[in-house]
């Protein structure tokens, strides 16, 4: 990291007195280091960075000899089309942690060519690259990727294939796993609670608060899937599998991308993934991804600032206090200055590491308060959650955390209860003669309101033995018109919904504008149907295959909703008392 510092200072310098090391006098005809220029350089600057000469000669030599393999580079892609890249190799696969790794390859290839090679000359197996913050697929050209001359393209090693045996390590690849994740959720992204929650769960998405959130379909399906990978990275980040945990970070960011700006802009979910992914690439020592974890933190604190407010005001006014999320802005100035340090604006990383210093003093946990709280019954996740809540104080901690527990009691049990109705609300339309599928739909569509599901249902029902002529109201069709809809589905729609333009608007949002064929045809009239509907089939997932990936994915969502809040800043320690070290570090006088 400090190599990294120095060159960045040097750069500068070089860049402010147009200094080219790739020419004469510094460099020689045959590529060779003008040595008596660059020593004569290196006495020049090092009172300047307070270094050693030998040492600024050093990094001195080390970006001019970049600068040399960069232009030979960019000759043999003029004339070959043959590309160099820079590979971010795993920490065991480097030969020579302070040397760079370049590969030659044509971009008009499959990346699993590229992938081949890799895992062929760097001994490594099942490996994912990461290019810019997003996972090059394997069937695909590079180029059609955005691969270009000199990108630097992160190579991360998914599975240690050798310490397990061979069935397992099929079972345990990153792939798999990424692709059981995906169907998990997936499943989990259809359901709609109309099944028994016992036997049947379903993913809903709340406030702060824990209330339910009306979304679009088509959105919810893709926040549940980032929200779902983004608990999977953050369960592999607990255990220190940062490389596992950075494949399905990115994977959720993805996911997210399909979301509107608007629901981005309102929850700070898409922020808190973005400092995760950063922390994965600190950890994973890849912080040469220096522009790509810039535009992700100055994401995440965009985000941080609508959804919280300039002074956190719309937190407080939410929350009752900002405490705990203190901790998201301690990680995220902390990588901040630690993105400075490497740029080499030690003045910037000063400043935000002063700023994370002090709120580490109001942050880390007290350990004789903790013990006092844990003695009270309360866990060590509500002990330290309590008093960052509460600036420290015990008392007021113990009464938060009691009021919390209380809170989310009283939640539980109002949830039990909707859900307890709807299952009984179902039963009723059932017992009419409709199926449990055409029951939950319908009273999906009538926000829980039994009668007008059972009109709905009563409607829809006739509507094949209606003929086209059957007449709706012109103007109601109008209003659905106006709304962006087109004639064919607003009219089905009204009839599916006794005219009820509120309902029939709502119905076609939740089908994005177009009705199935499943949703226009008659419910069975047996809660026994042999042949259930496409929908029926997606939503219950009764399959053994299907109950195996949503109980796996679902032991990845921690059961407490602040749980991304619980830091025990032990990394976050050991971070602070790096770069402290690296910027107190004394000028060297040298003659």
């Amino acid at each position: 990291m400090t190599e990294q510092n120095t060159q960045a200072k040097l750069k500068n310098l070089l860049k402010q007195e147009k200094i080219q090391l790739w020419n004469p006098p510094f460099t020689q005809e045959d590529d060779r280091p003008g040595d008596q220029h660059l020593q004569e350089l290196a006495q020049r600057y090092a009172p300047l960075l307070g270094l050693a000469v030998a040492e600024v000669g050093g990094a001195l030599e080390s970006i001019r000899a970049q600068a040399v393999a960069r232009g030979k580079g960019n000759r043999t892609f003029r004339e070959t089309s043959v590309a160099t890249l820079e590979l971010l190799l795993p920490r065991e696969a480097k030969k020579n942690p302070k040397m760079k790794t370049n590969l030659e390859t044509r971009l008009d290839v499959p990346v699993q060519q590229l992938l081949d090679r890799i895992t062929e000359d760097f001994s490594l197996k099942h490996v994912k690259l990461i290019l810019n913050g997003r996972t090059l697929r394997p069937d695909q050209r590079l180029d059609e990727q955005g691969v270009k001359n000199h990108s630097k393209v992160m190579v991360l090693k998914v599975s240690d294939a050798e310490h397990i045996s061979k069935e397992e390590e099929e079972k345990k690849s990153q792939s798999e796993s990424l692709q059981r994740t995906q169907k998990g959720f997936q499943i989990l992204s259809e359901r709609d609670g109309s099944e028994d929650p016992e036997t049947t769960p379903f993913l809903e998405i709340a406030d702060q608060k824990g209330n339910p959130l009306k979304i679009p379909h088509k959105e919810k399906k893709a926040l549940i899937l980032a929200m779902g990978f983004h608990e999977k990275g953050r369960s592999l980040m607990k255990r220190r599998q940062y490389d596992s945990a950075l494949c399905h970070l990115l994977q959720a960011d993805q996911h997210f991308s399909q979301c509107g700006s608007e629901l981005l802009g309102s929850v700070d979910n898409y922020a808190v993934l973005q400092l995760d992914i950063v922390w994965c690439y600190r950890a994973l020592e890849a912080l040469s991804c220096l522009e790509d974890g810039r535009s992700r933190l100055q994401r995440a604190e965009d985000c941080f600032l609508r959804c919280y407010g300039e002074q956190q005001q719309r937190l407080l006014m939410i929350k009752g206090n900002t405490g705990r999320e203190e901790v998201l802005f301690l990680r995220l100035y902390l990588l901040q200055s630690l993105l400075s340090y490497i740029e080499g604006n030690d003045r910037q990383a000063r400043v935000l590491l002063s700023k994370v210093e002090d709120l580490y003093g109001r942050l880390v946990p007290d350990s004789e308060k903790m013990a006092q709280l844990m003695v009270l019954g309360f866990s060590e996740r509500e002990a330290r959650l309590g008093l960052r809540a509460c600036g420290g104080d015990l008392q007021e901690a113990a009464i938060h955390i009691s009021n919390r527990r209380q809170e989310r009691e009283e939640l539980q049990q109002k949830e039990k209860q909707k859900r307890r109705t709807r299952m009984e609300d179902i039963s009723r339309l059932m017992e009419l003669g409709f199926s449990r599928t055409d029951a939950a739909r319908a009273l999906h569509h009538a926000q829980g309101d039994v009668d007008k599901a059972s009109s709905i249902l009563l409607d829809s029902s006739q509507a094949p033995q209606m003929s086209s002529q059957d007449a709706v109201s012109p103007g109601k069709v109008e209003q659905l018109l106006y709304l962006g809809f087109q004639r064919g589905p607003a009219e089905a729609a009204l009839r599916l919904t006794g005219e009820d333009v509120q309902s029939a608007a709502q119905l076609l949002l939740d089908n994005q504008g177009v009705l199935s064929p499943d949703l226009l045809s008659p419910p069975s009239t047996s809660s026994s149907s042999s042949s259930p509907s496409s929908e029926e089939a997606s939503t219950s997932s009764t399959s053994p295959e299907d109950s195996e990936l949503v109980n796996e994915v679902l032991e990845d969502i921690s059961r407490h909703e602040e749980d991304y809040l619980d830091l025990t800043l032990e990394e976050e320690s050991q971070l602070i008392s790096t770069l402290k070290t690296y910027l107190d570090r004394e000028p060297t006088h040298t003659v």
